[in-house]
């Protein structure tokens, strides 16, 4: 099996369409930089609930977003 290598500059234009590629046709894409592979985009293979089960009980929920957070650690202030 034949792995399509794309150079890098060439990825930042139409990354969307390479994400689109690999997800769809399920088949890896190497990046180079300056004709080295540096990166390999593969599709993810697993289940969506194992990655939600790991993020439960990590969202934190503010009640106030636009106050201050830990202001009593701000040099500034003291």
């Amino acid at each position: 099996m034949v792995v399509e290598q794309v150079p890098k500059a060439r990825f930042k234009a139409r990354a969307l369409e390479y994400l689109r590629k690999v997800q769809e046709t399920g088949q890896s894409i190497v990046i180079l930089d300056r004709g080295r592979p540096v990166v390999t985009v593969t599709p993810f293979r697993g289940e969506t609930e194992d990655l939600l089960r790991i993020l439960r009980g990590s969202v934190r929920r503010y009640d106030d977003p636009t106050k201050p957070v830990a202001v009593d650690h701000w040099e500034a202030l003291r």
